[in-house]
């Protein structure tokens, strides 16, 4: 199927490793030009090379997405390297994991904040373009009551909202909005890569809940989400679709 995203410029906020990184490099390989960000530049450059090599228009830049003024910043220059704005996905997460002030800040700042920010600098780019999708990468930790790590589960439920919330607001924009609830996805440097090595225990208790008996890969993650933002995904909004190969079951 041709998903029409051949010169669709899109922006991956998050976009250096892992399910990021997937979703940019399936829209580059569909031909569509590409923006990514990411905190630190370890992986950054080596991701806009991969781009790069696919022969589309590539920008790559650190950014702090828990800093509005990073982020607004970022979003302008991103628009200003690929002409413009068609797709955006807000990927990147904080991570916060524990029940106190710390983890609590990281989630919100940047798993809720950082795409409510990336949202409100893209759209006028987006509308100006005469439409396109929003995408945010929320996780099955939002489906459900998650004890181990409440803060993520809480502020990933409430990306499941914001996208209703968006889709409503933007479809007389004649920009869609979804999001993308991934299980256990596994990758190198990855929480769960990080917990076969040193949470074992975790890592297999996991595992053993997961009816094909293996972790996700982030290409298929990013093979819904290029689907959701393409034309073959034209009257699909508002829309939250877990990606866990019946995990949640």
């Amino acid at each position: 199927m041709d998903l029409g995203l051949k010169g669709r410029r899109v922006v991956v906020a998050g976009g250096s490793r892992g399910i990021g990184r997937s979703i940019a490099l399936g829209f580059a390989a569909e031909g569509a030009d590409v923006s990514i960000c990411a905190r630190s530049e370890s992986g950054l450059r080596q991701t806009e090379a991969e781009l790069t090599a696919l022969g589309v228009k590539t920008h790559a830049a650190p950014c702090d997405l828990g800093d509005g003024d990073a982020v607004r910043g970022y979003v302008e220059a991103a628009a200003a390297a690929l002409g413009g704005i068609d797709i955006l996905i807000n990927n990147a997460s904080g991570f916060g994991r524990t029940d106190d002030e710390a983890g609590w800040a990281a989630s919100i700042n940047v798993d809720l904040m950082g795409s409510v920010r990336a949202s409100h600098a893209a759209i006028p780019h987006i509308e100006k373009a005469g439409g396109g999708a929003i995408l945010h990468i929320s996780s099955i930790s939002g489906l459900a009551a998650n004890a181990r790590t409440p803060p993520y589960g809480a502020v990933k439920a409430a990306l499941i909202q914001y996208t209703m919330t968006q889709a409503a607001a933007l479809a007389a924009k004649n920009i869609r909005v979804n999001c993308v609830a991934p299980g256990s996805i596994e990758f190198p440097g990855g929480v769960w890569d990080q917990a076969k090595q040193g949470n074992p225990k975790l890592y297999n208790a996991i595992l053993g809940g997961i009816p094909f008996g293996r972790m996700g890969r982030p290409e298929e993650v990013a093979n819904l989400v290029l689907f959701l933002c393409s034309q073959a995904g034209s009257w699909i909004t508002g829309q939250t679709v877990a990606v866990d190969g019946g995990q949640m079951l």
